[in-house]
């Protein structure tokens, strides 16, 4: 895992996109706020830029620096969730702006998987996170599912669980607003 973090490290702070595993699926990434790097994943999965990515976070207390409000229900939400959960946040700030939604808001995750908290220490920034396929086609379970295409146009393929054949499930999205509220999108 020691290498795969120095060379992900290496690619993702000269602008690059990696393959990687995540808490949840395989993952597309790049430093959350670097504009041309968010770029070249929307141009990989041939996606519209008017669909926004989610970014991985290493600690609860670093949402501060990504969203102008964090509801105190959302903190505590967090501090007893025991499985993978994105929220979807108003006010998203200091990320490129070509990942944040028309409407201002980011998904963000605190991550649990230990490369990706590692790399996101490393590199001292957010990580997108983006299913690891060609937009409209199956989110890829483990490795093995990933599409040639994609592997070969990421600038580096992590190593560490590719021969992890556990299928993977996407994580629950809840969406939040400034008064606290909270509507499930997916469970």
């Amino acid at each position: 895992m020691n290498d795969d973090l120095v060379k992900a490290k290496e690619i993702l702070l000269k602008g690059g996109v990696i393959c990687y595993p995540t808490d949840t699926i395989w993952g597309l990434g790049c430093d959350a706020c670097n504009a041309e790097a968010v770029s070249k994943i929307y141009a990989i999965k041939k996606r519209s830029d008017n669909k926004s990515m989610l970014i991985l976070l290493d600690h609860e207390y670093r949402l501060d620096q990504y969203v102008k409000e964090v509801p105190d229900i959302v903190r505590q939400l967090i501090e007893v969730n025991d499985s993978p959960m994105t929220i979807i946040y108003d006010g998203a700030k200091n990320l490129a702006s070509n990942l944040i939604a028309s409407d201002g808001s980011i998904g963000i995750r605190i991550t649990s998987d230990p490369f990706c908290k590692r790399l996101i220490e490393l590199i001292r920034r957010p990580l997108v996170s983006t299913s690891a396929n060609i937009s409209g086609t199956p989110a890829p379970r483990y490795f093995k599912e990933i599409n040639e295409e994609i592997l070969n146009l990421a600038d580096y393929v992590v190593k560490w669980r590719q021969d992890d054949n556990t299928p993977a499930k996407a994580s629950s999205i809840l969406r939040t607003g400034y008064n606290g509220e909270i509507n499930i999108l997916r469970k």
